[in-house]
């Protein structure tokens, strides 16, 4: 399970014309889920996302979290982030879990990001989204959990 995370000063995901998430500041999260990964793997990984801190502090340092800075949380669905991309001119998306099964443990980590923060959107498993972003830094991290 892979996320890469951006620090935003807005964000918002977009389908059809219609905004189905937005934040105002925060974390941009896209979200890859792999064959093989579970609900604990991905708790784990929205637990580490909530607590990483890189978010400037009263001395300017990366100090806080998403909390202490008083962000929201924009989680995003992204298989693309699960492709092999070491041979060839084009991404193998065979490492990605097969959507069924991905959306119902997309669907199950929102629960769960929903029940440890309040502030939680989401874009649409498996929709054409639009994504619009400032980034902030621009400070991008990408995370990992075994």
């Amino acid at each position: 399970m892979r996320a890469l995370l951006q620090r935003v000063l807005e964000a918002k995901v977009v389908v059809d014309d219609a905004t189905a998430g937005e934040i105002q500041h925060g974390i941009l999260v896209f979200l890859g889920i792999g064959k093989g990964d579970t609900l604990e793997k991905g708790q784990k990984l929205i637990d580490k996302i909530l607590k990483y801190r890189f978010f400037d502090d009263e001395q300017g340092k990366m100090g806080w979290n998403v909390s202490q800075a008083g962000g929201g949380l924009l989680l995003v669905s992204q298989f693309t982030l699960m492709a092999q991309t070491q041979k060839g001119l084009r991404p193998d998306f065979g490492p990605a879990m097969p959507p069924s099964e991905a959306k119902a443990l997309y669907e199950q980590l929102v629960g769960y990001a929903k029940s440890q923060f309040e502030n939680v959107q989401t874009g649409i498993f498996g929709a054409d989204m639009k994504v619009h972003l400032v980034n902030d830094g621009p400070v991008t991290f990408n995370l990992e959990v075994e």
